[in-house]
C-alpha cells in the first residue's frame, strides 16, 4: 500500500519521493488513489488561486498562473500526453502506425491547437471557479486515470507506462474514488449541489468514450492517453461548474 501511494505522488506529482517496489501491483493501488492526489493538487493550486486574488492580481493574470503551476507540480506530463493522442487520432491512422506518431518527439499541429484551447479554456474557467470547484476538476482529472485504468481496458503496447497500469484498478475502487469524488463536488457551486456531481458524471463519460475511441484506433492505453483523460475531466469540470 505504501509503495502504491509512493508511486501515485510520484508518477503524478513533481514531488521527489523515495521509489519503493514498482509492478502491477504497486501500479494497482496508485491508480486507485489517483483521486485523493488530484485533490491535494487541487487544494494546491486552489490556495495559489485564492491567494493571487487577495493580493489584488487580475483575474485572468491569477486564473493564467495557476493553470501554469497546475502543468509545473505534474511536469506537464499530462499536456504533452493529450498532445500525443491528439497529433495521433489526427492522423486518422490506426494501430502502430498511430502508436508510433504518440512516440514522436515532436508536437503537430493538431497538438498545438488542443494544447492552447485547453489551457485558454481552464483559465477562462477559473476566472469564475471558486475553491472547492478548483479541488473538484483536479480531483476529478485524476480520477479519469482510474477510470482508464479499470479492469477490462487494455494496453496498446506490450511496455511502457500503459501496459504496467492497464487493467488493474479493481471496479468496486473505481465506484468508491467516484462516489468520494462527487461527495467532493458537492460544494463545487454554492447553491446548486447538484451541478458539481452532474459536472463530474459528464466529464467521466467523456472519459469513457475518449478511451472507448483509443482501444479502437490504438489497441488500448498508452501512458499518453491516461493524459488526455486527464486534461480532458479538468477541462470539462471546470466548464460545466462555471456555468451559471
Amino acid at each position: 500500500m505504501l509503495d502504491g501511494v509512493r508511486l501515485a505522488v510520484t508518477t503524478l506529482t513533481v514531488l521527489p519521493l523515495r521509489a519503493g517496489r514498482v509492478d502491477r501491483s504497486t501500479a494497482a493501488v496508485a491508480m486507485s488513489v489517483a483521486p485523493a492526489v488530484g485533490a491535494l493538487l487541487g487544494l494546491a493550486l486552489a490556495g495559489l488561486h485564492a491567494g493571487l486574488r487577495a493580493a489584488g492580481s487580475p483575474e485572468l493574470v491569477a486564473a493564467g498562473l495557476t493553470v501554469a503551476a497546475g502543468a509545473l507540480l505534474t511536469r506537464g506530463l499530462h499536456l504533452d500526453g493529450l498532445a500525443d493522442t491528439v497529433d495521433a487520432l489526427g492522423s486518422y491512422r490506426s494501430g502502430p502506425a498511430a502508436l508510433e506518431i504518440m512516440k514522436k518527439p515532436d508536437i503537430g499541429p493538431f497538438g498545438v491547437v488542443a494544447l492552447c484551447a485547453t489551457v485558454l479554456v481552464q483559465a477562462a474557467a477559473l476566472t469564475a471557479a471558486g475553491p472547492w470547484a478548483v479541488m473538484t476538476a483536479w480531483a476529478a482529472g485524476r480520477l479519469a486515470v482510474s477510470v482508464a485504468c479499470r479492469r477490462g481496458v487494455p494496453a496498446a503496447r506490450p511496455e511502457g507506462l500503459g501496459a504496467m497500469v492497464a487493467s488493474t484498478v479493481p471496479f468496486a475502487a473505481v465506484a468508491v474514488g467516484a462516489a468520494l469524488v462527487g461527495a467532493l463536488a458537492l460544494a463545487a457551486v454554492p447553491g446548486r449541489p447538484w451541478q458539481g456531481p452532474a459536472a463530474v458524471a459528464a466529464s467521466l463519460f467523456a472519459v469513457v468514450l475518449l478511451l472507448r475511441h483509443a482501444v479502437r484506433r490504438f489497441g488500448g492505453i498508452t501512458g499518453d492517453v491516461l493524459g488526455a483523460a486527464v486534461e480532458l475531466a479538468v477541462t470539462l469540470t471546470l466548464v460545466l461548474v462555471t456555468l451559471a
